[in-house]
């Protein structure tokens, strides 16, 4: 496993975007729109900045509402999703979602709760 990226929940997906690829040479892989978020994958060397901003209510919008802009979690990559999510459950992990869903860039997803992971949203994604 590896770290794939840091969501990034902002409300100014465009500004951000134009600040991380001057400052940390991150130019836009790919965008798209996708549950109601507007969303901007960042390429670095060893994984992506995904910038996350609402274009409707939800998730989103609700974090921004609570914390305001920041991480909103970290996703790390696996070839075995199901079997990761075994293994957290095994681990006595809270799992947010009991297997595999459809996520941004075409990507299979599933989220550990925060409470069983020191207080970090982790997203497991498997290209």
């Amino acid at each position: 496993m590896r770290v794939h990226h840091a969501g990034i929940a902002t409300d100014d997906a465009d500004g951000l975007a134009d600040l991380f690829a001057a400052v940390f040479d991150a130019p836009v892989a790919h965008s798209e729109q996708f549950d109601g978020i507007e969303i901007r994958f960042l390429e670095l060397d060893n994984g992506y900045f995904e910038l996350l901003e609402p274009t409707d209510d939800g998730p989103i919008a609700d974090y921004l509402n609570s914390h305001g802009s920041g991480i909103h979690h970290l996703a790390i990559e696996t070839d075995d999703i199901e079997a990761a999510l075994q293994t957290a459950s095994e681990h006595r992990i809270d799992l947010i979602d009991e297997e595999p869903r459809p996520g941004a860039w075409g990507h299979d997803v599933a989220f550990l709760h925060p409470s069983s992971t020191g207080g970090v949203l982790i997203e497991f994604v498997t290209e």
